[in-house]
């Protein structure tokens, strides 16, 4: 039994109130908010590898971070994706499973974090071309719907990597063919 505590985020009332709602990321997620998130995402990414600084791909990394940690909650793009660009922009709403993307989230922690290493250790190349895969990432989830970390979400789930309990969802194929 989950509650709703805000517009995204949908909580589970056996947690203890001091934690509840403080790490919870939103089941299931607007697909459109996600793909506007990506498309700021790659803004930023493009601005990364311009500059080529490592603070901004700190700045990047924190964005994964933020929105990994509690979806739309914590992060500038994805409070901007959820309550401006999606209600104006989009005005439509196709509702996915949200343990993929969070997956997703922590693969941009990944790649954002390793370009930020990169960057400090003096390997600002290597770095642009970790950020360059990134908008490549991006590209294919803002312009066509196409979520890399979604999908090696599924194929761990299948390989019995990822509980089949952490995505019911992702597991029942009659509600993927509605889509």
């Amino acid at each position: 039994m989950f509650t709703q505590i805000d517009s995204s985020i949908a909580v589970d009332p056996s947690q203890p109130s001091w934690h509840r709602g403080l790490l919870d990321f939103p089941d299931p997620v607007n697909d459109y908010a996600a793909r506007s998130t990506a498309g700021l995402v790659i803004a930023l990414a493009a601005a990364a590898i311009a500059v080529n600084q490592p603070w901004l791909y700190a700045v990047l990394a924190l964005g994964f971070v933020l929105r990994l940690a509690g979806g739309p909650r914590y992060s500038p793009f994805g409070r901007l994706a959820v309550h401006v660009i999606v209600p104006r922009l989009w005005r439509k709403e196709k509702t996915v499973p949200g343990p993929p993307k969070r997956f997703a989230q922590a693969v941009g922690v990944a790649f954002s974090g390793t370009a930020l290493v990169l960057s400090l250790a003096g390997l600002g190349l290597a770095a642009q071309i970790v950020v360059g895969a990134l908008i490549v990432a991006a590209f294919l989830e803002f312009a066509f719907g196409i979520c890399l970390g979604c999908i090696a979400f599924g194929y761990l789930q299948r390989a019995g990597v990822i509980p089949d309990d952490v995505c019911e969802a992702c597991n029942d194929v009659t509600l993927l063919r509605r889509s």
